[in-house]
């Protein structure tokens, strides 16, 4: 999730001569992987040898550990209500891409990223609707050193044997709401997956981030929030808590794909709300930013 926005740009066309890199992945590309059959898309999610990328876009700093590249994928099984990159949700709106260009262009901030202790997140779009390209791209970036992780809702996580945990030094695990109620309104998908992939990390020992979005009216229960502050606190794996405020930097897109906008009269958290939720994750004793 980069700091910046982009304007609402043209579609930049698809096929291999599109550029990879973006300035913000606020960037509107649809329809860039249109082009490619049905049987190609199966072949290449049972492979893994090619997969779908919105875009790369560099100099994240709320992704991971120090300064990021960030690959976004395509394809979401979630509708969330404050989705900023709606136009990631349908995977041939993305640029198909082998993990031998993907790799290349990771390749040209290897030793920036070491560096400036940054590293490599794979985001989405939710990555594991690809997972053997994720997998793919996250073992090549570890193998030249480059500290990797995935950001993802964890709704397929069951999709990955433990030892493809290995492939991520670190996972960035968005909790969207405790209630099971609540969960389905914001995304449309039960929360128990979500939590259950949390379990298994936990069991397997492997770094955590939590990630959580605040939206004044949907998300600032404090008594719900709380509820996710003990259950996150108790696995013992989680190294720190991250609470993103929500903004409308993706309401263009919404209005772009002609999509149905709920909270275009949503404002930020204030700080005092932002304040109150770090609070809660503190009070439980989880470290926070």
């Amino acid at each position: 999730m980069a700091e910046s926005a982009g304007g609402a740009a043209q579609n930049p066309g698809s096929g291999p001569g599109v550029k990879l890199d973006a300035a913000s992945p606020y960037e509107l590309r649809v329809d860039l992987g249109k082009h490619v059959p049905e049987t190609d898309v199966r072949s290449a999610l049972a492979t893994g040898d090619m997969g779908f990328l919105h875009s790369f876009t560099t100099g994240a700093t709320v992704d991971g550990p120090g300064v990021r590249v960030v690959a976004w994928t395509t394809g979401c099984n979630f509708r969330c209500l404050y989705c900023h990159n709606p136009d990631t949700w349908t995977m041939t709106n993305g640029i198909p891409v082998s993990v031998s260009r993907a790799t290349t262009e990771l390749r040209k901030y290897r030793h920036g990223l070491k560096t400036m202790r940054g590293g490599f997140t794979l985001s989405g779009g939710e990555p594991l609707m690809q997972h053997r390209f994720a997998l793919k791209l996250l073992t090549a970036a570890r193998e030249m050193g480059i500290h990797t992780a995935l950001d993802t809702n964890g709704w397929y996580g069951d999709r990955l044997e433990d030892s493809d945990l290995e492939a991520a030094d670190l996972v960035l695990l968005d909790i969207k709401s405790w209630k099971p109620e609540r969960h389905l309104e914001l995304t449309g998908m039960d929360i128990a997956p979500t939590l259950k992939f949390a379990e298994r990390l936990a069991e397997n020992r492997r770094p955590m981030w939590l990630r959580y979005v605040l939206v004044p009216g949907y998300t600032d229960d404090v008594a719900d929030i709380a509820e996710i502050a003990r259950f996150v606190a108790g696995l013992g794996n989680c190294e720190r808590a991250d609470v993103l405020p929500f903004h409308q930097m993706g309401k263009y897109k919404w209005e772009k794909l002609h999509l149905d906008y709920k909270l275009r009269e949503v404002d930020p958290p204030s700080q005092e709300l932002i304040a109150r939720a770090v609070d809660v994750f503190r009070d439980a004793g989880l470290k926070t930013y």
